[in-house]
């Protein structure tokens, strides 16, 4: 089995009790709603991913305000074409964002197609990926070490 590690960057930006969010159209399904961020480039800081990630996608400049944590994970994912499946780690860096200038727009030919505000007690009804819970529980708990430990 072929195996793959991806290295990306995220950012939490709350304001007013909202939280920034941006849609995520995958290959196939249904898109779903998910922070600001995405993979690095070869050789690129995590701190600039996350800064030009939230920009591509949602058209505002941030200011990184706290590294909040990290979310390590693996998965396998199915065969694709030709190709086996893949032992995928997913090494996922997430911030803590304040905007500082820019306007909001939705990204054009990129992975995700909208990006909006929405209340924080109303993300729990939206079709997300589950790092959106995630990040927030970070940003709510604040884990000293980065890593939150695994709910009861």
């Amino acid at each position: 089995m072929r195996t793959k590690v991806r290295v990306a960057a995220y950012a939490v930006c709350v304001r007013d009790e909202r939280v920034l969010l941006a849609r995520w159209v995958p290959r196939e399904g249904a898109p779903q709603w998910t922070l600001p961020g995405g993979g690095m480039e070869h050789g690129e800081d995590p701190y600039d991913t996350v800064l030009r990630e939230v920009t591509e996608e949602t058209g505002y400049r941030i200011e990184v305000t706290n590294l909040l944590g990290v979310d390590s994970q693996r998965a396998t994912l199915p065969r694709r074409r030709l190709r086996g499946p893949v032992d995928l780690h997913r090494v996922r860096l997430v911030y803590e964002g304040r905007v500082a200038g820019g306007e909001l727009r939705d990204e054009v030919g990129g992975s995700t197609d909208m990006a909006a505000w929405h209340d924080l007690d109303k993300v729990s009804a939206l079709d997300r990926i589950g790092l959106v819970d995630t990040a927030l529980r970070m940003w709510r708990e604040r884990p000293v070490t980065g890593r939150l430990v695994a709910e009861s």
